[in-house]
Formats: structure tokens, C-alpha cells, sequence
């Protein structure tokens, strides 16, 4: 059963349109920010429409699809705003809804709908009751979402859905959200935040003691104490949302974004427009997100090279920790066009840590290379102090003996170094093997174009684990 909208103080369907027309209001005004867009990927497009078909599944596919495709609205804002009492999740959702020019959805403003015979009920459930019964609010909001403003403009859900059983019954109906933030603080903050609330009983808007003290004198003198803000109260609000929270969170866990309220309200809504403006990665099957695995000497920065070279895909260097290699594979073109990765991770809770972070490789590749060789290939490396130029006294020797005689090796080409690095990368590769169960295994003490073309008909036509 979902709460009415007594903790927003106002009383009858006037008083909670007013309390829902926030954005009108100069101290509820958002600050500015990049504005809200995202490219329109084909795959996800038609990944949209196949989700469709399979909720609705209507008898005549043809029509639903067209009228599907006319209405163009995979890309508009489809955002879930959540959060305990006095977290803020009214005033971030209200300056969202105005600076993505969408529509804001609340208990509040469902059942004070007018001309909805849903809303009527729902306001007369509420005056006998104190609640809206949770099927007969998601009837509201599905007669909501069906009008054409939030077709065409998107919505935002401030504080639904309340239980695990209204989130699970608005994905029945296939009401997706693209965008879930959750809010986040202590109790002990919440608590002390609720008890400084003020309502201006003429506008219904929320006002604070401490953080959003009116002005004027005169609102001043008639703002009121909202009733139900007790510490009592506001403590059995707490605790009745920590116990639905953990059981809504599981229903969002590729979309969901937990967002400290215990800062600034400028930065909250910063974080969370930088959110919503975010593309989630792509599951397209042709978009690579390649991974190369070996030990020191294998030939991976090559085959990155010569993969990123062919496919466009974006190279992302083997010394970058997690926080830049995060910024990095968030990028737009390495979503849209995918990423070859070499040298990370290293062992099994990098690889724990990527995978958590939702970055999973679809392709994955082992180089095998002897020791001999891999002490073959990096320990005859040399370098001209003078030109800066690069030899190997095997594979590209120095073009006369005096270049040679001046010739320096760097210390990590050193056989003890190198011997100290394989035996490191051989100690986690039987994990990470075991990790990455699908991953395909190569000879790399070969040409470096014949090991390339392996690799790359494991990215066109999946190989076996195996390759001699």
C-alpha cells in the first residue's frame, strides 16, 4: 500500500497542484547545466521495440511496430527519482523535470488529476484512509503515461515505486526506466533536516529553517509546521523505507545510480543530470569490447594496435589505473564503437572489479609465448641515448658499431626483471582463465600478422578455446 501526500502538508486537489507547481517558484529555480541528448542507436532501437512486443504481444505486430517507430520516444527522459524522507529527492526531481523539459510524476500530482475518475477515488480512498491503494496509483500513472505530453516529452517518477511488488507490477506493464537514482544519508541528518521543514499553507510550498529560509517577512509569519515531521515519525518513515529500499533495488541493477544527499543541493542535481545525460553501454553483438591477456613480451600493445587500426576500435593503454579507465571506456565513441583493452586487468580482483563496474568483454584472448622467447624478444632491446631511436640486436640491429658501442638497455628489459614479470602474470592467469570461461587461447610465439589474424576471426566467428 503506498502512502498519500501528508508529508507534503497541504490538504485537497488545489492545494496539491500548487505544492506540485515547485519549478515556478524563484528558490526552486535549477542552475544551469549542458543540456539533456543522446544518439539514437539502431540496436537499441530495435531492442526497445522487441521489449515492447514481448509485454504488449498484440495480435497484429505490423501496426504495433509502426505506431511504435512514429511515436519516436526511445530516447526521451524515462527517469525513477528515489530517496528517504527529507533526502531531497522532491526538489532534485522537480529542477531534473524543468531543465529536461519533462514531466514530473508524483503520488501528489497523480490523485490530483482533474477530470480523472481514477484520481477522484484515489483522493476519496486517501481523505477515509490516509493511502492510495498501490494497484489503484499505478492505474493512475498508467493512465498518466499514456497521455501524449509524457509520450512525446518522457517523465520522471519521484518516489515511485514504494514496495518491490509496485516495482515489479509497473515492469509488467513494460514501464521501463532508462534512468534510476537512488538518495542517500545518515538517518541522524534526515532526522535533523525534517524537523527544520516549513509549509506556506497558501502556496504549499516547503520551506527550511536552516538551508531555504524565505525572504519576505510575510511568508515568513504564515509558514507552518507540516505535520507528521516529529523525530518519532519521521524515524518510523525511515525505518519503513529501509525495509522496502533493499527489495526495489534488485528490480534496476543496470540502470541504478546511488547518489550521496548528504551535500550540497546543486551538487546532488549535478551528479544526477550528469546521470541521466549518461548512454548506458551498449549490448549491441557488433560492437567489440575486446580483451587482450598475456604475459610481458607477448605481443598484446601490437595486436591492440593493429585491432584498433583496422576496426576503429579505441585503444586504451595498459598503465591507467580503474578511476581514469572508467572516464576512459564511458566515453561516447568507446560505447558506440568499442574498445580493445591490453594489460588490465592483472589478476582476479581487477577483473572482479571491471566486471562489477559493467565492464564486460565479449571477446576474450590469451597469448601464450615461452619463456625463451619472451627473454628472445625484450632482453636484446636496446636504446640510442643520443637519437632517442630504438633497436633489437636480433630483429633491428644498430646500422653501424659505433650506434652499437653507445647503446643502453633499459633495466626492466633486464632477464631477472623479465623472469619476475612472467612468473607474476602466470601466478593470476590460471584465475582469470577460470574467470574468463569463454576466453580463446593463442600461440603468440609467432608472426605477429598470423597471430592478428587469429584474433581477428575470433572477433568475426567465434573459435575453439584452443588454437594450435
Amino acid at each position: 500500500m503506498t502512502r498519500g501526500p501528508s508529508d507534503s502538508g497541504p490538504q485537497g486537489a488545489a492545494a496539491l497542484r500548487s505544492s506540485m507547481d515547485a519549478t515556478t517558484a524563484p528558490h526552486r529555480i535549477p542552475p544551469q547545466m549542458p543540456q539533456y541528448g543522446e544518439a539514437n542507436h539502431v540496436f537499441e532501437l530495435m531492442q526497445n521495440m522487441l521489449e515492447q512486443l514481448l509485454i504488449h504481444q498484440p495480435k497484429d505486430p505490423i501496426p504495433f511496430m509502426i505506431d511504435h517507430l512514429q511515436r519516436d520516444n526511445d530516447y526521451v527522459p524515462k527517469i525513477v527519482i528515489l530517496g528517504p524522507p527529507a533526502s531531497g529527492k522532491t526538489t532534485i526531481a522537480m529542477w531534473l523535470a524543468k531543465h529536461l523539459s519533462t514531466n514530473l510524476l508524483s503520488v501528489e500530482s497523480l490523485i490530483a488529476k482533474e477530470y480523472s475518475p481514477l484520481a477522484a477515488d484515489a483522493r476519496m480512498h486517501y481523505q477515509k484512509f490516509k493511502m492510495v491503494p498501490s494497484m489503484l496509483l499505478i492505474r493512475l500513472m498508467q493512465e498518466r503515461l499514456k497521455e501524449e505530453d509524457c509520450i512525446r516529452r518522457g517523465w520522471i517518477l519521484d518516489g515511485i515505486p514504494e514496495t518491490r511488488e509496485q516495482a515489479l507490477t509497473i515492469q509488467t506493464l513494460g514501464i521501463s526506466p532508462r534512468h534510476v537514482i537512488v538518495l542517500s544519508a545518515p538517518d541522524t541528518v534526515l532526522i535533523e533536516r525534517n524537523l527544520g521543514k516549513r509549509i506556506d499553507p497558501q502556496t504549499g510550498e516547503i520551506y527550511h529553517t536552516t538551508f531555504d529560509w524565505p525572504p519576505e517577512s510575510e511568508v515568513q509569519n504564515r509558514l507552518m509546521v507540516p505535520a507528521g515531521i516529529s523525530e518519532g515519525e519521521t524515524a518510523r518513515k525511515l525505518l519503513e523505507y529501509h525495509r522496502n529500499i533493499v527489495r526495489i533495488l534488485p528490480s534496476y541493477p543496470k540502470v541504478l545510480k546511488v547518489i550521496s544527499a548528504d551535500q550540497p543541493c546543486v551538487d546532488v542535481f549535478y551528479q544526477a543530470l550528469t546521470y541521466v545525460q549518461t548512454s548506458h553501454r551498449s549490448n549491441a553483438p557488433f560492437t567489440p569490447r575486446v580483451l587482450l591477456c598475456g604475459p610481458v613480451g607477448s605481443g598484446k600493445s601490437l595486436q591492440a594496435a593493429l585491432l584498433a587500426q583496422k576496426y576503429g576500435l579505441i585503444n586504451v593503454p595498459d598503465n591507467i589505473i580503474m578511476k581514469v579507465l572508467k572516464q576512459r571506456l564511458d566515453q561516447q565513441d568507446c560505447i558506440e564503437r568499442g574498445w580493445v583493452l591490453h594489460g588490465f586487468p592483472r589478476d582476479l580482483d581487477q577483473a572482479h572489479t571491471m566486471d562489477s563496474l559493467g565492464y564486460k568483454p565479449n571477446r576474450v584472448f590469451f597469448l601464450n609465448v615461452p619463456f625463451d622467447s619472451v627473454i628472445e624478444r625484450l632482453s636484446l632491446r636496446r636504446t640510442d641515448p643520443v637519437t632517442g631511436e630504438r633497436y633489437h640486436l636480433m630483429y633491428k640491429p644498430p646500422p653501424t658499431m659505433e650506434v652499437q658501442a653507445r647503446l643502453l638497455q633499459n633495466p626492466k628489459d633486464s632477464e631477472e626483471q623479465i623472469k619476475l614479470k612472467m612468473d607474476l602474470f602466470y601466478r593470476n592467469s590460471a584465475e582469470l582463465e577460470q574467470f574468463y570461461r569463454d576466453a580463446i587461447t593463442l600461440n603468440g610465439d609467432q608472426d605477429p600478422y598470423t597471430v592478428f589474424e587469429y584474433i581477428e576471426s575470433g572477433i568475426i566467428n567465434l573459435l575453439p578455446k584452443k588454437v594450435p
